[in-house]
């Protein structure tokens, strides 16, 4: 008889998911994750189940822009993949961004918001991108206070009615550049009608939601970031036609391919300032707080998923007498991706956790100091990761792992633009450098670290608590002698902040262990310390003096 290849099978992606369910155990109140444990069970069994063959289903299903009718009218219609539509009713139905805003579970409501999208966001397509700006709007327009679009907006963005909800655009990048950001040509005018927005959007991630934020230079207004303004816009009129816009294509992608990322023409789009007429860069900074997390979870769910995938074919694959799994050098293999995905895990909730007491008030100067700094050292740091990780899962599949309806590919193609989007690494190594300016931010976060460090008492995670202690230290003296040469400090930014990013992942993972062992020590804890001392050996200190 022929042999066939069995491929992998995922299992119910909450249940399966042991570090997972230790974590929210940890951080948590227990009657609030009683409450919120049926849903993420739900979407776990979906996104192992029906979700994932749904994926793999509609593989080829990307985007089509038709920008004409039959009759020759211009209506730049986007139609999305079939997943893409169910993966909108059930963000709206699950609370996907709205569990953030209810703030049932207080200061963990984040963190319960996260929870839910880290187990069924691996099988939806990448249908975080468009959630991700639209909580960014919707932590924009709160922060900024125009009570108008607040009224307007929130209610849509925050809906749990599939027929209510919106998503929301971020259109930043120009031809000028994504990362230097005041170079942007997009001029405003006032009209009879309202301000009205002129230029070229190069890059606009998911052009189909129903509104955006977006940046313009009102005439008049001098150059760079301080000269722009932020402006809300309404995609469409009531009668479903674009604002003074068009669709000059989509893109095409290395990954992501199911967002319908656009280039687009504004000709005299009507806009609505968000607040004030200038320094719209310092007033999209609730909005990169948001995305940049998001982004953090990408990748650690993409990683995730990853490793689900990973582990479940290395049962199925017989080579040379026995099934992967039980030939040591493999297994090597794959407790090095799971260390990285466990540090990217609990680094992306840290950034939650700390987002969670922000919103609320209920943090200190001190966390809100960490705060600035985990967002960019999460997003810069899991970005890199989930790149390695996936691409060792690919060839942990061998040929399959190159074989695009395998499904397996699309892992690490969709990884790649986790170093890119909101900021790439160099660009957020730099916003590193800025967060330091401000007066006990590294003290902040050095004392989070170190503290956590400090309260590790088990011998086994000796060697994690040195060498946790050892790389922050070694941060800290080259920070301090770096100060005064500023062409040493950029050269070395990122290795310093994937230094810091790294200790504090150690950190996490020494502390996860700790708790685990203190519930009872059962074999899941000794596994969580074994990848803590894992993460370890692959080193945290990334600074390097050269010249």
């Amino acid at each position: 008889m022929a042999f066939f290849q069995d491929p992998p099978r995922l299992g119910n992606q909450y249940d399966d998911d042991v570090f997972l369910r230790a974590y929210l155990r940890r951080v948590m109140p227990a009657d609030a994750l009683a409450a919120l444990e049926g849903e993420l069970r739900e979407l776990g069994e979906r996104s192992g189940g029906e979700l994932y063959r749904f994926e793999q289903a509609d593989r080829l299903n990307d985007p089509v822009l038709t920008q004409w009718d039959p009759w020759g009218n211009r209506i730049d219609h986007v139609e999305v993949s079939p997943l893409w539509k169910e993966a909108a009713v059930i963000a709206a139905r699950h609370g996907l961004v709205a569990t953030g805003y209810e703030r049932k579970q207080g200061a963990c409501s984040r963190v319960a918001q996260f929870a839910l999208n880290y187990v069924v966001q691996p099988s939806l397509d990448v249908y975080s991108c468009p959630l991700a700006m639209t909580d960014g709007a919707a932590a924009t327009l709160l922060a900024l206070g125009n009570q108008a679009l607040v009224e307007r907006a929130i209610p849509r963005l925050t809906s749990r009615d599939p027929d209510v909800m919106w998503t929301s655009g971020q259109w930043m990048t120009e031809r000028t550049g994504g990362s230097d950001v005041g170079l942007s040509e997009t001029v405003a005018r006032q009209s009879p009608e309202g301000w009205r927005l002129y230029g070229t959007k190069w890059f606009t991630s998911a052009v189909t939601s129903q509104m955006t934020l977006t940046l313009g230079r009102p005439e008049g207004n001098g150059p760079g970031g301080r000269g722009l303004a932020l402006f809300y816009v309404e995609i469409r009129d009531a009668a479903g036609r674009l604002n003074h816009l068009s669709v000059n294509r989509l893109k095409d992608k290395l990954g992501t391919r199911k967002v319908p990322t656009a280039e687009l023409t504004l000709d005299g789009t009507l806009a609505t300032p968000v607040v004030g007429l200038d320094s719209g860069i310092k007033n999209i900074t609730p909005m990169l707080t948001i995305t940049r997390t998001w982004n953090a979870f990408g990748a650690a769910w993409g990683m995730r998923r990853a490793m689900a995938l990973a582990q479940d074919f290395a049962t199925r694959r017989v080579q040379f007498g026995a099934a992967i799994a039980d030939k040591p050098l493999h297994v090597d293999t794959l407790a090095g991706m799971e260390a990285e995905t466990r540090g990217a895990t609990l680094m992306a909730f840290r950034a939650t956790e700390l987002l969670g007491k922000v919103e609320l008030g209920e943090a200190s100067e001190a966390e809100e100091l960490t705060l600035r700094l985990v967002t960019p050292l999460a997003k810069l740091t899991t970005g890199k990761q989930a790149v390695a990780v996936t691409s060792e899962a690919l060839e942990c599949f061998g040929g399959a792992g190159y074989v695009e309806d395998t499904g397996v590919p699309k892992l690490l193609r969709d990884a790649q633009v986790l170093p890119i989007w909101e900021g790439t690494t160099n660009v957020l190594s730099l916003d590193v450098l800025r967060a330091l300016k401000t007066d006990g931010t590294y003290q902040a976060l050095a004392a989070d670290i170190g503290g956590r460090l400090a309260a590790v008492r088990d011998p086994r995670l000796g060697r994690c608590v040195q060498a946790g202690q050892a790389a922050l230290t070694r941060a800290t003296d080259w920070l301090m002698s770096s100060l005064s040469e500023p062409t040493r400090l950029e050269a070395g930014a990122r290795r310093f902040a994937l230094t810091l990013g790294r200790t504090l992942q150690l950190s996490l993972l020494a502390e996860q262990a700790q708790w685990e062992l203190d519930q009872g020590g059962d074999l899941a804890a000794v596994d969580t310390v074994r990848y803590a001392r894992r993460f370890a050996a692959h080193g945290v200190d990334q600074i390097v003096d050269v010249d």
